[in-house]
């Protein structure tokens, strides 16, 4: 937000000191910085109670976590996990976000195994285990950092 605010004041002023600033080149710097905005607006990711509930800037997706039958990974530089529950949900969201939260990982963790003892989980065990390895090395290293471990 603050990125796209900065790029409206500052072609604004720009263009308002060139002399060059009108109603029409005012709508156009706002879209730009609406674009802008929408680009790097990164998703809300919100776990609990066997749900995991991912909001974009349009659209909001739910997934139960305890009723997972698949989980991949997509994308060769970007990676996208993605995770899709039997009832058709389906939520795509960086593995990052889960490495640095790891209270958020524990959560989807938890419906996570609730997936395997039901038998629903059918695909992308071992997506999920590497990941919770990612997550285990990452809390260690901040533990360790802080002294606590």
């Amino acid at each position: 937000m603050v990125c796209a605010g900065a790029l409206l004041g500052l072609a604004m002023l720009l263009d308002w000191d060139s002399g060059g600033l009108t109603v029409p080149r005012a709508v156009l710097w706002a879209g730009l910085a609406i674009v802008v905005f929408a680009v790097l607006l990164p998703p809300r990711v919100v776990a609990g109670d066997g749900r995991l509930t991912v909001r974009g800037l349009v659209r909001t997706r739910r997934v139960r976590t305890d009723a997972l039958v698949g989980a991949w990974q997509s994308g060769e530089f970007a990676r996208c996990l993605v995770l899709r529950d039997v009832y058709g949900g389906r939520v795509e969201l960086d593995p990052r976000i889960l490495v640095a939260n790891p209270l958020l990982w524990h959560l989807l963790d938890g419906g996570v195994r609730r997936s395997r003892e039901r038998g629903t989980l059918r695909y992308g065990a071992q997506v999920l285990a590497g990941l919770g390895e990612r997550v285990d090395e990452e809390a260690g290293a901040i533990l360790r950092a802080s002294g606590v471990r």
